[in-house]
């Protein structure tokens, strides 16, 4: 897998179909920050276990789920939304797509009942890594750099599907990948 793309803040890192480490197997990673010094991002489709309300106590009845933003930092929450309008002083990082805010005010809109689902995302952890690790990964072909995507894809509640979807945009060079089993010696 050949990525042409150079990583940054608002593209997304498609690992390759076979990647064995569990934290990132068939992830989507929407980076967040990028640098000479290093990379942020959250793997948006790999949900944990846990719903928001179990992580924060005061902040009503918040039956959204959690995803497992990735293995550096589990001890921290993070979100991203698409409702600038309502949640301020996030920063865009992707067309329509933000990462932070104001939380006491998503807190208030949860509690309204006015933010769903489908406008924000929450994250335990993130993904990160230092100088120049990322592009070693890239080199390797570890991922693919992509910014062909929407915020409908990034806030899809068909997780599993999500992978697929996105190697299937990148165009017809790539959308045999997506039919790759995930053990190869199933194949």
């Amino acid at each position: 897998m050949i990525s042409r793309l150079a990583p940054s803040a608002g593209k997304l890192l498609i690992s390759e179909p076979f990647l064995k480490d569990p934290n990132f197997a068939r992830a989507v990673v929407l980076l967040t920050e990028h640098s000479d010094n290093g990379t942020l991002g959250f793997v948006v489709n790999h949900p944990s276990l846990l719903m928001v309300d179990d992580l924060i106590a005061d902040i009503g009845a918040a039956n959204f789920p959690v995803f497992y933003g990735g293995p550096v930092g589990t001890d921290t929450i993070h979100y991203i939304h698409r409702c600038p309008d309502r949640i301020t002083d996030g920063i865009e990082i992707a067309k329509g797509v933000y990462w932070g805010g104001s939380f006491q005010t998503l807190k208030a809109l949860i509690g309204q009942g006015e933010v769903t689902n489908d406008d924000v995302k929450f994250f335990v952890g993130y993904s990160g890594w230092g100088e120049q690790q990322l592009q070693e990964e890239i080199e390797t072909n570890t991922w693919i750099v992509s910014d062909k995507y929407d915020s409908d894809m990034v806030f899809s509640t068909d997780e599993e599907q999500l992978w697929k979807d996105v190697i299937i945009h990148l165009g017809p060079k790539y959308a045999h990948i997506s039919n790759f089993p995930q053990n190869p010696n199933l194949n």
